[in-house]
């Protein structure tokens, strides 16, 4: 990206339109918009100008994203159920609908409701869902959609959506949880079987699956360790469904994977679709576990970055900057610097981060805004209200983030 930073020189003229430029238009505008539409601005800002820290999401490098696992999969055949949980945003899943997505994942049944709620009717709820009111939820949604499905991994669990969805006049689509890393789901072999075999005999549910995600592979360093992890466990999976068919039950969904193995679960047959998530972005941490080919996992771009200020320089060789850990996800390696090369990050406090120089390629001074890619994607999406995506620099709509704060 061309350095357009903005300093102590433009400091009146830059704030005077930045100002301006980010409001939500017309009152009109603003009462027409909902929670899943794009938001006009009144004029286009330069993200140069916009107050920080701000999320941004680089259209070109998003698209490029989208096209290039589209087109990988293409001529797989498995299919893509991208996760929701990464963007969190129905403007972004309906791009991967458009391109040929088969349903959208969902972590919890709030953000599977946002996802209805945007008319977005094929949704899988990942996490096992247990109490009494969240079941209920989860039973309102399959009324209001036929394709909506939940992962369980007990008896009992099955036999209390049975009971919800019978009062409802109902029935609820079950997908099977595999154990694949001990955090969630059920053993595999005849254990799963058995919870098949309840499925089948309990009335208002069908079995309408497998999940099978492996996500203590999807960041293991190197590609030839992380594909034969993968494809190991991801064979133990497809062993367990061909047990479930000749017990007699037709197993029309094998789902899992990820973006760190979305080229080696293509591979394994059986495997139906593929959960990917955070390649529409690519983080730090992602981009450090390493491609086929290069020690950076550079498959897909960066396209989700946050925008800061420094404004500070208490010592010589460094500045501080705004955004700290309320503006960018603290789980992972910190955040780095997009464009700029001989500066590292470090973490400053909850709202600022310190910028270390050590033979930068290019000055920053106090006032001027640089680009950090976020460390971990999901997380720090969940920090904001809405993207601003651009082009050529120019923001000109805000995507809200319709399920930020959506862990329910």
């Amino acid at each position: 990206m061309t350095k357009k930073s903005f300093s102590r020189r433009g400091f009146m003229g830059s704030a005077a339109m930045g100002a301006a430029g980010v409001s939500f238009g017309s009152s009109s505008s603003a009462a027409a918009a909902t929670a899943f539409d794009p938001v006009p601005l009144e004029r286009p800002t330069s993200i140069w100008d916009l107050p920080t820290p701000a999320l941004l999401v680089d259209e070109v490098a998003l698209e490029h994203n989208l096209d290039k696992m589209t087109r990988f999969y293409r001529s797989k055949p498995a299919e893509l159920r991208p996760h929701g949980k990464t963007h969190k945003c129905p403007i972004i899943a309906n791009k991967q609908l458009e391109r040929g997505a088969i349903g959208i994942c969902s972590a919890k049944v709030s953000e599977a409701e946002v996802m209805v709620d945007a008319g977005i009717e094929s949704v899988l709820i990942t996490s096992p869902v247990v109490t009494p009111d969240k079941i209920a939820r989860v039973v309102a949604l399959a009324k209001r959609s036929l394709e909506v499905a939940v992962v369980v991994d007990q008896a009992h669990n099955v036999r209390d959506y049975g009971d919800a969805a019978g009062a409802a006049g109902v029935t609820l689509k079950l997908v099977v949880g595999l154990d694949m890393f001990g955090r969630t789901g059920i053993a595999m072999g005849q254990p799963a079987i058995d919870l098949v075999a309840t499925i089948d005999k309990t009335p208002h549910v069908t079995f309408a699956g497998l999940q099978a995600y492996a996500g203590h592979l999807q960041h293991i360093n190197g590609w030839e360790t992380r594909n034969q992890q993968s494809v190991e466990a991801m064979t133990r999976a497809v062993e367990t469904k061909a047990a479930i068919e000749k017990a007699g039950f037709p197993v029309p969904v094998l789902t899992g994977g990820g973006t760190g193995t979305y080229n080696m679960d293509s591979e394994v047959e059986g495997i139906t679709d593929v959960q990917v998530g955070s390649y529409l972005f690519m983080d730090v941490n992602y981009r450090n576990i390493g491609g086929k080919t290069s020690a950076v996992y550079d498959d897909f771009r960066p396209s989700l970055l946050v925008l800061t200020t420094a404004i500070s320089q208490p010592r010589a060789g460094r500045v501080t900057v705004d955004a700290g850990y309320k503006a960018v996800a603290a789980d992972h390696e910190p955040p780095a610097l997009y464009d700029i090369d001989g500066v590292s990050y470090g973490w400053g406090g909850d709202e600022h981060g310190i910028l270390q120089f050590r033979n930068p390629s290019r000055r920053i001074e106090v006032g001027d805004k640089v680009l950090l890619i976020a460390s971990h994607c999901d997380p720090t999406v969940n920090l904001y209200d809405h993207f601003h995506p651009y082009r050529d620099e120019k923001v000109t709509e805000l995507w809200p983030i319709a399920a930020r704060g959506r862990s329910q």
